[in-house]
């Protein structure tokens, strides 16, 4: 048995690798720069984690996604293994404390975003670390034509200067020809091993279907694949409302969205992931890390924003092996409504200067000030005070998010701050009078000696822990005091964080990245029209629409997708179509949808040939839309 092969049993309790993986690893150990496209699902973790642990030294993660590099971390650290993350809003002496701990403590994993890399006293520590490989996640994002763009992921390159025998490892999940190209070119990958692992995933049947109801549509496919499924919507509204008509029609569901807590998001995910609920509804939001085997169907009720988001979503079903199902359905309004959605809230240079200047005076930054600062932030307040719309506005604050000028992380919380505002001795009393609370308030006090002077961060969590205590009870008491005036007790809630990662100048700021902003306007465009022309499509294989996207070229039709099946359907003549109708309608009146149900035939056939009877007279429609025979 292989080194390689032990550790991923010992660690990860998998028998075998998956695909590519192991030559991937074998790539990377032989000091080699690496390139691996591997579709969602194709464990790119396993890829820089094992041979990590087969050597010494740590292995450098850049990752932009602040929720999956806190997974990866928690999940290395339940397994005995030393990771840490250096995300947004960590103060400079905590992070110097990160990094001696790398140094020093013997710590396998280092993540950090991009941007910290611009931060130029990390990079000199970075390059005193005991590095023995640098990987690049999600490296699409590197490349101005990737639906992603990041451009602190250009920064990346000046690693190989610090690091030219260590090798590098760039993975995405997610790239046409044109962005693999462009990764390899910016990363300055040298000759690199391209493992390109096949978009093409012979067990998932990918169904586009047009219907004015897609509710009705909806139950019929969730009562014909009863296993585990996942309804992509695109905004959180939708999400509780989809979640409210399936269960009015006895189906079990739950929702994931962006504005859930952290314990509402992991009581919905268990739910649905120990099976209590056939449907989790959601939004782009939830997805990530998720590995469940046996979801069997995927259906997006809205058209998605891109291609490469749609497959990455439909790319979570059937990952047991067998046969599941990726649905789009949409209707004509969808069109609109994508382009109104994804095209029309698209902001230009000016109203990016508008917003970061309004940011900077809602958090009340000094011009040339601001620089690594973190406030709570709730966009609708911020929406609602300078009368900007939401959308458009979200927008803008995630362009200066993926241009490294702001870090928004989108996580609900509830900021708590307290202040002791009576003398110390006054706090005592009260203490010798109130036993009961004495315990609470001396961990406050412990914890935070600085509560007597400024308003300071409260961690009700941290108090409950080291008091012994439950947290409901914590609260419970800083409620009390408020009302006793002992303390000032400040509580908002909020739906993300915002870290500044520059100084404030606006205008120049704005100048800087908003040469991105036309390119990126202009690919998002081009991205809608795509994901248009493959739900359009009547007369191409959907996995050969999608195969040829990605740049790749299958020979044969998939014999599965919609068009597939509705290109070998036996053809039924307009006349047998009649005839089966009228026959029908002598037994008792039916809606179309009944007509369609029980004859089994195209609802296209059915609803001409209805009219065609109309037209000669052979049948009426009634007031309640039932069809009778003449």
């Amino acid at each position: 048995m292989s080194k390689a092969l032990e550790i991923l049993q010992q660690y990860w309790k998998h028998d075998v690798f998956r695909e590519s993986q192991e030559e991937i690893i074998n790539s990377v150990l032989d000091g080699k720069d690496t390139f691996a496209l591997m579709p969602t699902g194709g464990g790119k973790s396993i890829c820089f984690q094992v041979p990590t642990l087969m050597q010494e030294g740590i292995c450098l993660v850049i990752s932009p996604l602040i929720a999956l590099m806190r997974d990866q971390v928690e999940n290395l650290q339940k397994k005995g293994i030393k990771a840490i993350a250096l995300t947004g809003g960590i103060h400079h002496d905590a992070i110097i404390d990160l990094l001696d701990n790398c140094q020093f403590g013997n710590y396998k994993f280092l993540y950090l975003s991009p941007e910290r890399l611009q931060n130029e006293w990390i990079l000199e520590r970075i390059k005193n670390l005991p590095i023995n490989l640098i990987a690049i996640d999600e490296a699409h994002c590197v490349s101005q034509w990737g639906h992603d763009f990041r451009p602190a992921y250009l920064k990346i390159v000046q690693l190989k200067e610090y690091f030219p025998k260590i090798p590098f490892l760039a993975l995405t999940a997610s790239a046409t020809l044109r962005v693999k190209e462009d990764i390899i070119e910016q990363l300055k990958l040298d000759n690199p091993h391209v493992f390109s692992k096949s978009f093409y995933r012979e067990n998932i049947a990918y169904m586009v279907f047009e219907t004015e109801d897609k509710l009705h549509l909806l139950q019929q496919i969730l009562h014909k694949n009863p296993l585990p499924s996942i309804i992509y919507v695109t905004n959180r509204k939708s999400c509780l409302e989809t979640v409210h008509q399936l269960e009015s029609h006895n189906f079990t569901a739950t929702y994931y969205h962006g504005g859930l807590s952290s314990k509402e998001k992991e009581k919905h995910m268990k739910r649905w992931m120990e099976e209590k609920v056939q449907v989790m509804v959601a939004t782009n939001a939830f997805g990530m890390g998720i590995d469940k085997a046996n979801v069997k169907t995927i259906i997006h009720l809205h058209l998605p924003q891109n291609l490469e988001n749609y497959y990455q979503e439909s790319g979570r079903a059937g990952r047991n092996g067998e046969k599941a199902f990726a649905v789009l359905l949409n209707n004509p309004s969808d069109v609109l409504h994508a382009e109104a959605q994804f095209l029309s809230v698209l902001p230009d240079k000016a109203f990016l200067n508008l917003v970061f200047s309004k940011l900077c005076s809602f958090f009340q930054i000094a011009y040339g000030e601001g620089i690594n600062e973190q406030f709570s932030f709730n966009l609708n307040q911020f929406c609602t005070k300078y009368t900007f719309p939401t959308l458009k506005t979200y927008n803008a604050l995630v362009f200066l998010d993926r241009q490294g000028v702001i870090n928004l992380s989108q996580e609900f919380s509830e900021k708590v701050s307290i202040q002791f505002i009576i003398p110390s001795k006054e706090v005592i009393r009260y203490m010798s009078l109130n036993t009961a609370d004495e315990e609470i308030i001396l961990t406050i006090l412990r914890t935070y000696p600085g509560i007597y002077d400024m308003q300071t961060a409260f961690n009700p969590t941290l108090i409950a822990k080291k008091s012994n205590t439950d947290e409901k009870i914590v609260l419970s008491l800083l409620q009390k005091l408020k009302e006793k005036q002992i303390i000032d007790l400040i509580s908002k809630n909020n739906d993300a964080t915002i870290t500044l990662n520059e100084v404030r100048e606006d205008e120049r700021t704005i100048n800087r990245v908003s040469k991105h902003l036309e390119a990126q306007n202009k690919l998002k465009t081009e991205q809608l029209q795509a994901v248009l022309h493959y739900s359009k499509n009547t007369k191409t294989c959907k996995h050969k629409l999608l195969m040829r996207y990605f740049g790749e070229t299958i020979k044969d039709d998939c014999g599965i997708c919609s068009y597939c099946i509705s290109k070998n359907e036996k053809k039924q003549s307009p006349e047998s179509i009649s005839e089966k109708i009228v026959e029908l309608l002598k037994m008792q009146d039916f809606n179309s949808r009944d007509i369609q149900k029980l004859t089994k035939f195209p609802k296209d056939d059915v609803i001409f040939t209805l009219r065609n009877l109309l037209e000669n007279d052979t049948i009426s429609i009634k007031s309640n839309n039932l069809y009778s025979l003449k």
